[in-house]
């Protein structure tokens, strides 16, 4: 009864180091981790062991005796990774020994303290990394009331088990030598010199926070946004709650086919009688149902064989949603399939064949449709007051066509954001680094005590998971500076720290704080949905201040520790 690892992996790598067999690839240490879809489990090797499940933070591991209808494809999926081997065993030496965190070389009365800005998944990772050594101290800064990142704003409400790795984040947060403040905006409360007065380094993952922009005429209409504003509005992220979201019209179109767009489809086009026992905001739980939309388009400027989602997420897009190719399009498909080698792309291209057809669409359906399309150029967002369509040049011809709509967004990528204080590689939207430790473009000097993690250092690649080796770097980078003595002692001491903050930001939340917040948010679920998201900085800041008071010994060991 071999495992399956299925389409909620988040490729975080704990399984390869839990498996006795080595049956599980491709691991961190291998060429293709980095650019993996997801991870895979040798059926032939697989010896029911059963470590893999208790080590993945996701839940995304099952016996393939156990795997619901919508996961069986995954079984194939699994095996397919693998050569056929005439039946022998592969080998089960240990090819991925799990990587010894960094040795911290303690200083008497001095602990490396470290500021992390951010608070998503490559920032909780690092911190992880940093404190499995002792006299280590992890202040993290986050700009939000609440902590996570896209963990809690970018993952779909209906895919609560990839949620389930703020399990983990939750436990590293109570950890020894750790603090959050939250609510605190690196570069308006504090700048970076403020930052490394106090610590002897600061590590930023920040993410890739701007959105990729179309520059066709119309783009800046009412009733256009990109997929990534509409993800944060139905999340309930507190800046996006006001976001113009109208559904009056029939249609939707996305540009773009990422597994984002297919999020946003698949949201706009499921139930919400399903959603309604989610985290979803519920603002957006009522604008769902009052919807009148009937279909969604999601339009590529290539090709079928190019398409940007993952297997893994068309496997879950069409065992749960009407999807649809028009002729010409399933034509590309037929085409592309005849021609391809690459074993991914011809799974993909298979489960696209298997796809329904447009047709005729004046007979809608029970619930709206999602329609690939191909080939589509976007030229010109069609409308004077508001959005009415979009016009499209056929990809490689001067054909125009145009698909009326009461909704277009765009869904083209990220970019990382300039930093203050520190280079900036605009052309690759990162921060300028080597292994993490930032650097001088102009003389290849590292920037003293500056270092990054997360997509501001590699760019939008990867899925949760994927953080978690690429922090690893970033720590053992900052690790190996503060033993080597390259690294400036800090002046200030965390009660100035903590003075300072509080001076420029009263409304500051510690760990006590949000912990306040996550059982309000629990409680307001009512037991049907995982939590009750307030989606107002003031609500937040609310439930923060409604945090009881630590019991008087804690106090006092804090205030020794200062």
């Amino acid at each position: 009864m071999p495992h399956v690892i299925t389409q909620s992996c988040c490729s975080d790598g704990s399984c390869v180091y839990a498996c006795p067999v080595n049956c599980i690839h491709p691991t961190p240490d291998e060429p293709g981790f980095a650019t993996a879809e997801m991870l895979y489990i040798d059926p032939v090797a697989c010896v029911d062991c059963g470590a893999c499940v208790s080590a993945c933070p996701v839940g995304a591991i099952a016996p393939d005796t156990k795997l619901t209808p919508a996961q069986l494809p995954f079984v194939e999926l699994n095996a397919a990774f693998y050569p056929e081997r005439d039946g022998k065993l592969p080998p089960t030496s240990k090819l991925a020994p799990v990587a010894e965190a960094p040795v911290v070389h303690s200083r008497p009365g001095s602990p490396l303290r470290v500021a992390i800005v951010g608070s998503g998944p490559a920032a909780m990772y690092a911190a992880d990394e940093l404190l499995t050594q002792r006299d280590v101290e992890v202040n993290v800064f986050e700009k939000l009331p609440t902590p996570y990142g896209l963990v809690r704003a970018g993952v779909a409400p209906d895919h609560q088990s990839t949620k389930r790795v703020t399990t983990l984040f939750d436990r590293i947060s109570q950890s020894d030598g750790f603090a959050f403040y939250l609510n605190v905006e690196v570069g308006h409360h504090l700048s970076h010199d403020d930052l490394l007065a106090h610590h002897h380094a600061v590590l930023y993952a920040v993410g890739a926070p701007n959105d990729r922009r179309l520059d066709i005429d119309g783009i800046d209409l009412p009733g256009t946004a990109t997929a990534t504003e509409m993800v944060a509005w139905y999340n309930g992220h507190p800046e996006f709650t006001d976001l113009a979201v109208d559904l009056s019209g029939e249609r939707v179109v996305i540009v773009g086919n990422g597994n984002v767009a297919l999020d946003v489809a698949r949201i706009l086009t499921t139930d919400p009688d399903l959603l309604a026992d989610t985290d979803i905001a519920d603002y957006a739980l009522a604008a769902l149902r009052a919807s009148r939309v009937r279909e969604v388009v999601i339009a590529a400027r290539r090709g079928p064989e190019a398409s940007a989602f993952t297997l893994p997420e068309l496997i879950g897009l069409v065992s749960t949603c009407e999807v649809v190719l028009d002729a010409e399009d399933r034509d590309r498909v037929l085409v592309a399939l005849a021609e391809e080698t690459d074993p991914l792309t011809r799974n993909k291209l298979e489960v696209l064949s298997t796809l329904g057809d447009a047709g005729d669409d004046s007979a809608p359906g029970a619930r709206p449709r999602i329609r690939l399309a191909y080939h589509l150029t976007p030229h010109r967002v069609a409308g004077e007051q508001r959005v009415t369509g979009i016009e499209f040049t056929l990809t490689g011809t001067d054909q125009t066509c145009e698909l009326p709509a009461g909704l277009v967004l765009t869904s083209i990528g990220y970019r990382g954001r300039p930093i203050p204080g520190l280079p900036f590689d605009d052309a690759a939207a990162v921060v300028p680094n080597a292994g993490g430790r930032v650097v001088d473009p102009a003389t290849g000097a590292a920037v003293p005590g500056a270092y990054v993690a997360g997509w501001i250092k590699r760019g939008p690649t990867g899925f949760i998971g994927t953080n978690k080796s690429c922090a690893a770097e970033t720590v053992r980078s900052l690790v190996a500076d503060f033993n080597d003595g390259m690294l400036t002692e800090p002046v200030g001491s965390p009660a100035a720290l903590e003075r300072a903050v509080r001076a420029r930001c009263p409304e500051v939340i510690d760990r006590r704080g949000w912990k306040a917040i996550d059982d309000a948010e629990v409680a307001r679920g009512g037991g049907r949905r995982p939590r009750g998201k307030f989606t107002s900085v003031a609500e937040l800041t609310a439930a923060a201040a409604a945090a009881p008071e630590p019991p008087l010994h804690r106090r006092l060991l804090a205030g020794l520790r200062r």
